[in-house]
């Protein structure tokens, strides 16, 4: 009998074979079992802190809006709500001195309304509701048009940090510093500044429709240019808004979810 076919040497062949498929079943057992419970894992959504961080600081003052009742005083609540953002985040990276204080300038009025709100945030109380005057190139009774460019003659969006004060040709002032890349931050090259104006008090509005316009700056009337700038000065937050496609669409201050809309300005 050929030695290939002897019944011990067959059965030395069959069992290494054996036990190698039971080894194999073995290993292969407990890693179907991983990947079967692999797949049953769900992934638990992880939330942006900061953004955490922020809706909470909007909503702790978010209220203010309806216990002010500045929906009577035509502040836009679209306004208001990206200001706190922008308010927020500013405090939260170190940038705002004063954060008693918020103020909003509100172009989606025409100048012929008052559309200053000087806020202090931490007692709710309306300090200043008074004019402010756009850019003379951003239109004429609705600012329309913004620019960052130097002699563009234009209003600039955004979030400001107030300043110093200083004198200068139109007295006392106040030095702005835009926070938003691309939108405001020529501010200062540019002099936006805030400073009193002969062409804003409600005589030029009876005798015109609207306010007189500066180049670019946000001048308040003569009458409480100092009282404003005083309360405001030296690191407070200075939201200028509008429903402008250009800023709504490339602003990183004021892009969150679940804040309300208003019809955006286009061309």
């Amino acid at each position: 009998m050929p030695k290939s076919n002897h019944p011990k040497f067959k059965a030395l062949i069959f069992l290494p074979a054996l036990l190698l498929i039971v080894a194999c079943f073995m290993y292969a057992a407990p890693a179907a079992s991983f990947l079967n419970n692999k797949k049953a894992v769900t992934a638990t959504p992880v939330k942006d802190s900061a953004m955490v961080n922020t809706n909470e600081s909007v909503n702790q003052y978010s209220g203010l809006y309806g216990q002010m009742k500045l929906d009577s005083l035509g502040l836009s609540q679209t306004a208001f709500t990206y200001a706190l953002q922008g308010y927020t985040d500013l405090v939260s990276d170190g940038s705002i001195k004063n954060d008693r204080i918020l103020s909003i300038v509100d172009f989606s009025l025409p100048s012929n309304k008052k559309r200053l709100f000087v806020i202090d945030v931490t007692t709710g109380k309306l300090l200043f509701n008074t004019f402010v005057s756009h850019g003379r190139n951003s239109g004429k009774e609705m600012a329309t048009e913004f620019s960052n460019d130097a002699n563009s003659f234009k209003s600039s969006l955004g979030f400001y940090v107030t300043g110093a004060t200083y004198s200068g040709e139109h007295g006392y002032s106040l030095h702005l510093d835009g926070k938003e890349a691309g939108i405001n931050d020529n501010a200062y090259s540019r002099s936006i500044v805030m400073h009193a104006a002969n062409y804003v008090n409600e005589k030029i509005i009876k005798a015109y429709g609207c306010l007189g316009r500066s180049l670019g700056c946000p001048a308040v009337p003569p009458a409480l240019h100092k009282a404003i700038i005083n309360t405001i000065k030296d690191g407070s937050c200075l939201f200028l808004y509008s429903p402008d496609s250009f800023y709504v669409s490339h602003s990183k201050m004021i892009i969150q979810p679940g804040l309300p809309q208003q019809p955006v300005i286009t061309g």
